[in-house]
C-alpha cells in the first residue's frame, strides 16, 4: 500500500544493489529508513554471486524480520521482471535469477534494474516526488538510466529501456565491456575517470602534479576516489580529468535532452556524492550541445536526494509494494 506521500506501508525488506564493483544489502523499513546494511565486492561468476547474495539475506534475516527481497541489477531486466538477460558487469546471461533466488533465499524476490530502481526512490521519497516527465542518469561504474513519465516507469518493448550508457560516442573509441568500443560510459563514469587519468599521464600532461607523480609508475592504482581527491585539492591533472569527464556528461545530458525532453534530470549512482564538482559544467556543456540551444527550456539537472542509497532503498519499498498486493506481479 503507498501512502498519500507515497510512502509504502508494510514490512521491512531487504534491497540489494548490485553494482559492477560492490554488492549492498540493506534492510529497509516501510519509511525508506536504512536500518542495516552488508556490503561486500561483487563476484565474478554465476555461483558466487549467488552465494554472496543469499549469504548477505541470511545474515541480515538473522538480525530482522524481513518479508521479501529486492535486487537491483546492473543490467538488461526482461519485460516480466523475472530474468536478467545480459549484464555487462555481471555474469547472469539469460538467466532466471528471481526463480533461482527466491529458492535459494526461501522468499519472494523482486528484479529491478539498478537505475530504475534508483528512480523509484526517488520518487518515493526523493526529489522526483512531483516530477512528470524525467529521467535518472545513474553514474557508477558505469551508466544507467531510467524514465518515468507520471508515475509509471518507461521500460520499452522488452524491458531494456532507456540504455544510455552504452550510446556509441566515440566510434572505435575506449573498448567496452559490453563488447563494443566508444560507449558513452567509457567517457564519463567512476571508471572513466580512471581510465582518462591514465590516458592523461600516459601522454605527459602535467608532470609535476601529485596524481602524475604518484600514479606515474603504477597506473593500475589510480581509482576515481583518488582522482576526486586530489581534484578537490586543486591538483591541475586530476581537474583536467574531471574537466573533461564533465565534458563528456554534458554531451550525454544534451542527447538526454534531445530524445527524451525531460522537465527533470536526476543524478544518482555512487559518482553523484561528488557532483558538486563536475555539475556545473556538465549543465553547461548540456546547454551548449542541445538542438535550439538558447531557444528551448531545458530540464533542471540536480543530484539525487537519496545518493547512493537510492537503489537499495528503491527496491526494497518496490518489493513490499509488489509482494504486498494480493496476487500482484511487478508492473
Amino acid at each position: 500500500m503507498v501512502s498519500d506521500r507515497g510512502v509504502v506501508h508494510g514490512p521491512r525488506t531487504v534491497g540489494i544493489d548490485i553494482g559492477g564493483t560492490n554488492l549492498r544489502a540493506a534492510v529497509v523499513d516501510a519509511d525508506g529508513t536504512v536500518v542495516d546494511v552488508e556490503k561486500l565486492p561483487t563476484p565474478s561468476s554465476v555461483d558466487a554471486l549467488e552465494t554472496a547474495i543469499a549469504n548477505a539475506v541470511h545474515i541480515l534475516r538473522a538480525r530482522h524480520d524481513v518479508a521479501a527481497v529486492g535486487l537491483a541489477v546492473a543490467g538488461f531486466v526482461t519485460a516480466d521482471q523475472r530474468s536478467v538477460r545480459f549484464a555487462p558487469h555481471l555474469p547472469w546471461r539469460d538467466t532466471d535469477v528471481v526463480a533461482r533466488l527466491s529458492a535459494r533465499i526461501g522468499l519472494p524476490v523482486i528484479l529491478e534494474h539498478d537505475a530504475n530502481a534508483a528512480a523509484w526512490g526517488e520518487r518515493y521519497l526523493g526529489v522526483a516526488k512531483d516530477a512528470g516527465t524525467w529521467v535518472l542518469f545513474a553514474l557508477g561504474t558505469g551508466i544507467g538510466g531510467a524514465l518515468m513519465i507520471d508515475g509509471e516507469m518507461y521500460r520499452g518493448a522488452y524491458g531494456t529501456a532507456p540504455e544510455f550508457g552504452h550510446l556509441t560516442v566515440v566510434p572505435g573509441g575506449r573498448a567496452c565491456p559490453c563488447g563494443r568500443r566508444g560507449c558513452l560510459e567509457r567517457y564519463c563514469s567512476g571508471s572513466a575517470i580512471t581510465l582518462t587519468a591514465r590516458e592523461f599521464i600516459a601522454t605527459g600532461r602535467h608532470p609535476d602534479s601529485r596524481l602524475a607523480q604518484q600514479f606515474h609508475s603504477q597506473p593500475e592504482e589510480i581509482t576515481g576516489r583518488s582522482v576526486v581527491r586530489l581534484a578537490r585539492e586543486d591538483d591541475p591533472l586530476a581537474r583536467e580529468v574531471i574537466d573533461d569527464v564533465s565534458t563528456w556528461l554534458g554531451r550525454g545530458l544534451a542527447l538526454v535532452q534531445d530524445v527524451m525532453d525531460p522537465g527533470l534530470i536526476v543524478l544518482g549512482g555512487g559518482l553523484s556524492l561528488d557532483s558538486d564538482i563536475f555539475i556545473d559544467r556538465a549543465v553547461e556543456v548540456m546547454a551548449e550541445s542541445c538542438v535550439g540551444a538558447g531557444h528551448r527550456p531545458l530540464a533542471r539537472v540536480t543530484p539525487a536526494g537519496l545518493g547512493a542509497e537510492a537503489g537499495m532503498i528503491g527496491v526494497a519499498l518496490r518489493a513490499a509494494e509488489v509482494t504486498g498486493r494480493a496476487g500482484g506481479a511487478p508492473a
